[in-house]
């Protein structure tokens, strides 16, 4: 009597349920399988679009569980289980997350932005957050930069991007700008022509635009001279060091006064 009444049992459960448990069996599997041919799809079509590729892996990473998610609770609906307490967790769950997360997801969408649009690349000199350097890389979450001095800077992206950056390296070169101080006695003829025969025989000063020599102030023990250059972002440094340290000698050595100290 008892197996009898099991194959009653059973019998009415196929003929209420079993329809919803193999509905829901087939779109599960078949879900899988359209899952993994999306995310084939969806690599290639990266690849073709020249994505970057620090992008793509959290492309699929972020599409490819949240697809599984969707899947579990479309087969979940089917078989006609309760979804109340399920929701609930889930909800309290992403709350949580999303506070503990708030500023990674800010990095990562800093990251995303900077790799999309491109305000510096690999190798361009910026000054970003009181920070001077040659960009080394540039990852999902941070960017790196190494400084003249070789010291390596890491700068969260989404401060980074929600901040002014100084891109010295875009326009593909860079003016040189600095003063010389000299005495009232000073020949400002033979001075200016000192300076700038210094510039003109100076190693990776650009012929375009030309050199800038003049006076840009006055004051009462001095003459201020300014001088403007172009150079290449990568020669900035060591031309300037250079460049200042030749015209102190050449002007010392035509005679030219500078202004006396005190």
């Amino acid at each position: 009597m008892r197996s009898i009444k099991f194959y009653d049992e059973f019998y009415i459960w196929v003929i209420n349920s079993g329809v919803r448990v193999v509905t829901g069996l087939i779109i599960f599997f078949l879900g899988i399988w359209l899952i993994k041919v999306l995310r084939s799809r969806l690599r290639k079509r990266m690849l073709k679009s020249e994505v970057h590729s620090s992008i793509q892996p959290f492309i699929i990473s972020l599409s490819i569980p949240a697809l599984y998610v969707l899947l579990v609770l479309l087969v979940i609906d089917i078989l006609g289980l309760q979804l109340t307490m399920f929701t609930t967790i889930i909800g309290a769950f992403s709350v949580a997350v999303g506070l503990s997360l708030s500023g990674t997801f800010q990095n990562f969408a800093g990251g995303v932005l900077i790799l999309l649009l491109k305000p510096f690349e690999i190798g361009d000199a910026i000054v970003a957050q009181g920070q001077e350097g040659k960009v080394t890389s540039i990852l999902i979450f941070y960017t790196v930069l190494l400084t003249y001095d070789n010291r390596t800077i890491i700068i969260p992206n989404g401060k980074l991007f929600n901040e002014v950056i100084i891109n010295l390296s875009r326009e593909g070169k860079r003016r040189l700008d600095f003063e010389v101080k000299l005495g009232y006695a000073a020949d400002i003829d033979k001075a200016k022509q000192i300076i700038l025969d210094a510039v003109k025989s100076a190693d990776n000063v650009l012929s375009e635009p030309p050199v800038r020599v003049g006076i840009i102030g006055l004051e009462i023990d001095s003459i201020r001279f300014t001088v403007n250059v172009w150079l290449l972002p990568d020669d900035y440094l060591a031309t300037k060091i250079a460049l200042m340290e030749k015209i102190i000698r050449n002007l010392g050595a035509g005679g030219i006064a500078f202004p006396k100290a005190g």
